[in-house]
C-alpha cells in the first residue's frame, strides 16, 4: 500500500487517501504490549536483492544504512537432535566467491552437521528446473499444478534432505509444508533467495525499534508533509461501489473505529487494493457489483490464506547463541509449525534500553519467536505457548535457555495473516490490473503480468515495488501513457541471472521447442522431463 501511495503522491497528479485498520499506519508511535513494552508482528529480514528498498532508505529518505540495518547475519537450524546446520554470510571476505551454485556448495561444504553429503548432493536434481520453469506459460502452469513435494520426488532428493531441510527452511519460507505448497513457487523462492547468486540468501535486520518506526515513519512523514497525503489509521474498507455507467468504481466505503461509524469517499478516480486473501473476501462479499463486474476479485478472493502468532519474551537472565537468527526444524512441540527465534538483544545490542521501553533497566535477553502455520499453536492459551518455548523448543535449540526465567511476555495471533501460494493457486492470484479500469492490486500475491518482478514469493521488496507498479498502472490509465511516461515512479531491477543460467535455460528452451514440434498433436506445447500433469 505504501508503495502505490508513494507512487501516487509523488506523481502530484490526485489527492491520495491511505486507509489502514492498524491503529498507526505511519508507524510513529509503534507497536506496545500491554506493559508498555515494544512490540513487533513478526520480525522480517531485509535480503542482498533488496534494491527498491535499499534505495528508498539512503536515497530517498537520506538515512545512513548503518543506523537502519544490522550487518548481514549468520543463521542457525535446531532440530530435537540439536545444531543442524549453520548458514554463513556468503559475501563474507573469508568466503570465497564462485559462480552459482558453486559458491554456495562450497561455502557450506562444512556447515551442516548431520545431512550426508550424498543426500545433500541429490539437490542437484533441482537445478534442471531452475531452467526450465519459465521455459513458456503452459510449462509454468503445470508447475504450479505440482505440489513442491512432487517436484523433489521426481527431481530425486532424497527424503532425508526433504524431511531435513527443505521441508523446516519451506515452513519458514512460505509458511506451508512442500505437500501443499506450488512446485512453480518454491522454485521461484529458492532461485530467488538461494541459487541466483552465491550471496542471494545474505540477510540482515532491523537495527532498533521496529520497521515501522526507522523506515514507514519517515516516509509517512515526508509524503504527508510533501505531497498531502491522507492517512486514516483504524480504518476497515467495507465496499466498493460500482458505477455501471462509467463502469468505474466511484465510491468507497469504509469503518472508522475510533468514531464507531461507516464513512464514504465520494467521487473516487481510482482504488489500489493491496489486500491479502483475508481483507480481499471481506470486502468482495460486501461489494456484489464488483464480485460481478471483477470475476478475477471473486476467484483470489476464495484462496486460502496462513495464520501467524508471533511472540515476544523478556528473560531474567542473558543467554548467548552462536547465532542471532535461528529456525526450528521437526520439533514435536510445534505442531506442525515453522518456528523461528531471534535474539533481539544481539540484533539491536546499541539501543537494548529501547527494547525493555526506555523505563527499566535490562535484565536479560529478548526473544521473538514466531510461528507459521499456526493453526494449532494458536488454539493454545498465551501462558501454554510460553511454557512450549521455555520447557520444549527454546533449551531443546540451547542449553543456556534452560536456566531461563521469563519475567515478561507478549503472544498475539494474526489468523490468516499471509499469502497461502497453494497448488494450482497462480492463476486465481489478483492481477495487477483488474477488469475494472479504475482498480488495480498490490501485495507480494499479485500476479505482475508484463511488469513481472524478479523478488519473489513472500517478500517485502515485492511487496513495495507491486504498490509502485499498481501506482504507475493508474497514471497511465487515468494520463494516458505519454503523460504519465514522465511521472511514473522508478523500479530498480534485481541482478541480472548469471550467465550460466541465461545459457542453460536458453539450450533447455531450444530443446525442448524442437521435442514439443516432434510430438506434434500429442503435445500441448509444453514437455516437461518432470512428466509434471
Amino acid at each position: 500500500g505504501w508503495g502505490a501511495a508513494k507512487a501516487v503522491a509523488e506523481s502530484e497528479t490526485a489527492s491520495v487517501v491511505l486507509l489502514d485498520g492498524v491503529p498507526d499506519p505511519t508507524g510513529r508511535t509503534g507497536t506496545r504490549a500491554t506493559s508498555g513494552k515494544p512490540f513487533e508482528a513478526g520480525v522480517r529480514g531485509f535480503w542482498k536483492d533488496y534494491p527498491n528498498i535499499n534505495h528508498l532508505v539512503t536515497r530517498t529518505l537520506g538515512l545512513n544504512e548503518e543506523d537502519v540495518f544490522t550487518e548481514y547475519t549468520r543463521s542457525s537450524f535446531f532440530s530435537p537432535d540439536g545444531l543442524e546446520a549453520t548458514a554463513p554470510v556468503f559475501s563474507g571476505s573469508d568466503v570465497l566467491q564462485l559462480p552459482s551454485p558453486f559458491g554456495q556448495v562450497f561455502a557450506t561444504f562444512d556447515n551442516f552437521k548431520r545431512l550426508p553429503l550424498a543426500d545433500r548432493a541429490t539437490m542437484v536434481g533441482l537445478l534442471y528446473a531452475v531452467l526450465d520453469l519459465n521455459r513458456n506459460e503452459r510449462v509454468f502452469e503445470k508447475y504450479d499444478r505440482a505440489t513442491a513435494h512432487e517436484l523433489f520426488t521426481k527431481c530425486g532428493l532424497s527424503k532425508r534432505l526433504v524431511d531435513e531441510f527443505l521441508k523446516p527452511t519451506l515452513l519458514v519460507g512460505l509458511f506451508k509444508p512442500p505437500e501443499e505448497l506450488s512446485a512453480a513457487v518454491t522454485m521461484e523462492l529458492l532461485y530467488y533467495y538461494a541459487l541466483a547468486h552465491q550471496d542471494s540468501f545474505d540477510v540482515r535486520w532491523i537495527k532498533s525499534k521496529s520497521i515501522g518506526e526507522l523506515i514507514i515513519a519517515p516516509m509517512a512523514e515526508m509524503l504527508t508533509d510533501k505531497y498531502d497525503l491522507d492517512v486514516k489509521g483504524g480504518c476497515f474498507v467495507k465496499s466498493l461501489h460500482f458505477n455501471s455507467e462509467k463502469n468505474a468504481i466511484d465510491k468507497v466505503t469504509y469503518f472508522d473505529t475510533t468514531s464507531k461509524r461507516e464513512v464514504v469517499i465520494d467521487d473516487v478516480d481510482a482504488v489500489v487494493l493491496a489486500l491479502g486473501a483475508k481483507g480481499l473476501k471481506s470486502v468482495v462479499s460486501n461489494s456484489p457489483e464488483l464480485a460481478r463486474n471483477a470475476p478475477e476479485l471473486a476467484a483470489a478472493a476464495s484462496l486460502g490464506a496462513i495464520d501467524v502468532v508471533s511472540v515476544r519474551l523478556w528473560l531474567d537472565k542473558y543467554v548467548a547463541t552462536d547465532t542471532p537468527a535461528n529456525v526450528f526444524s521437526r520439533f514435536p512441540a510445534l505442531r506442525g509449525a515453522g518456528g523461528t527465534f531471534f535474539m533481539l538483544d544481539q540484533l539491536q545490542k546499541d539501543t537494548e534500553n529501547e527494547l525493555w521501553g526506555g523505563q527499566e533497566t535490562p535484565k536479560g535477553s529478548v526473544v521473538a519467536c514466531d510461528f507459521y502455520n499456526s493453526s494449532s499453536i494458536a488454539t493454545l492459551s498465551d501462558e501454554d505457548i510460553v511454557k512450549t518455548l521455555m520447557k520444549d523448543l527454546l533449551p531443546e535449540a540451547v542449553e543456556a535457555f534452560r536456566d531461563a526465567g521469563v519475567l515478561d511476555f507478549c503472544v498475539q495471533r494474526y489468523p490468516q495473516a499471509v499469502s497461502h501460494f497453494s497448488p494450482g493457486s497462480f492463476a486465481k492470484r489478483p492481477p495487477l490490473q483488474t477488469s475494472i479500469a479504475n482498480v488495480v492490486c498490490a501485495g507480494d500475491w499479485v500476479r505482475m503480468g508484463d511488469r513481472e518482478f524478479g523478488a519473489k514469493g513472500l517478500c517485502q521488496e515485492r511487496a513495495f515495488v507491486s504498490g509502485i507498479e499498481a501506482g504507475n498502472a493508474l497514471l497511465v490509465e487515468t494520463l494516458g501513457a505519454s503523460r504519465a511516461e514522465g511521472k511514473k515512479h522508478p523500479v530498480i531491477p534485481i541482478r541480472a541471472d548469471e550467465i550460466q543460467v541465461e545459457v542453460g535455460r536458453a539450450v533447455n528452451g531450444n530443446v525442448l521447442s524442437n521435442v514439443d514440434r516432434l510430438l506434434g498433436p500429442v503435445s500441448d506445447g509444453a514437455f516437461t522431463v518432470f512428466g509434471l500433469r
